[in-house]
């Protein structure tokens, strides 16, 4: 996802997190051959089966970053309810081009993207629902 990972990134989730993921998948990778050499020890034919246990997503408190955020910002932006604001809030491109880009990328209902201001709504509820799939602690008032 690529306008998505950019909110992600702003906010501090995902790189690390992704950089997280990639040394967990690497680590039983090189420990494999050392636990088969062990004295003793016969390969298993599910050894190479076994895949990394789920790690943990990080909660990242996002709505302090948010509050303080806006609290910083000359302009006063509603970024609980508008997808511009929140944009903009990031520090993000905001144009109506990008916002259609993004709700395409999430997979907007095609009924929506023809009237502006239903996929705006749309978006705002599901850019806020993956920021918290992807460890933001966003309350519930906002997702519904």
């Amino acid at each position: 996802m690529g306008f998505f990972n950019k909110i992600l990134s702003t906010l501090g989730i995902g790189d690390a997190e992704a950089e997280e993921t990639k040394n967990t998948e690497t680590a039983p990778a090189t420990a494999t051959p050392a636990a088969t050499e062990a004295p003793g020890a016969a390969p298993t034919p599910d050894a190479p089966a076994t895949s990394p246990p789920p790690v943990a997503i990080p909660v990242v408190d996002v709505m302090a970053k948010l509050e303080a955020m806006a609290e910083a910002n000359p302009q006063k932006l509603n970024w609980k309810t508008s997808i511009v604001d929140l944009l903009k809030l990031l520090g993000l491109e905001n144009s109506y081009g990008v916002r259609k880009e993004l709700a395409a990328e999430l997979g907007c209902p095609s009924e929506l993207m023809g009237d502006s201001a239903q996929m705006n709504m749309w978006l705002h509820k599901t850019v806020l629902r993956k920021i918290a799939e992807n460890g933001g602690n966003i309350p519930q008032d906002l997702l519904d």
